[in-house]
């Protein structure tokens, strides 16, 4: 190749070439929460859909599958009652309050899923695309190409 050689240094890579920054997990996050953001978090840069804005919700999201799991286990371990002791009314069964616990953590992670196309349903929502070109399928059919 005759000419001066190219610098590598100034070419722009192409846009599916650039690399994308993946935040770290925030610090104050237990260590299931981070396990979470760090599953999750890679594949969402690749959708486009995490960026450094979003880091605060996206932590409510990996916090409450945290709890989400921790009080599964609690209610797998101790069981979904416990006795509260002889009193005026006898010996009573009351829900053991991880189950509030559950069941607070699963509204959380539903709701802030949504936001990040998480379930199947908001995963073909966001993945839809934009609207696309208004007159699109009205000149396809005068192309005759529809």
């Amino acid at each position: 190749m005759k000419g001066r050689k190219p610098n590598l240094e100034n070419v722009i890579p192409m846009k599916g070439d650039m690399p994308k920054e993946v935040p770290a997990a925030p610090d104050w996050m237990d260590e299931i929460a981070r396990d979470v953001w760090d599953e999750l978090v890679p594949e969402l840069v690749k959708k486009e859909r995490m960026e450094l804005l979003f880091k605060y919700q996206f932590s409510s999201y990996c916090v409450a599958v945290a709890n989400f799991i921790t009080s599964t286990n609690t209610v797998a371990m101790e069981g979904q009652f416990y006795d509260t002791g002889k009193g005026r009314n006898g010996n009573q069964k009351r829900h053991h309050p991880a189950l509030k616990l559950q069941e607070a953590s699963a509204a959380t992670m539903r709701r802030d899923a949504a936001l990040f196309g998480l379930s199947p349903v908001d995963e073909a929502r966001l993945g839809a695309g934009s609207q696309g070109d208004l007159f699109d399928e009205v000149m396809k059919q005068l192309n005759g190409t529809d």
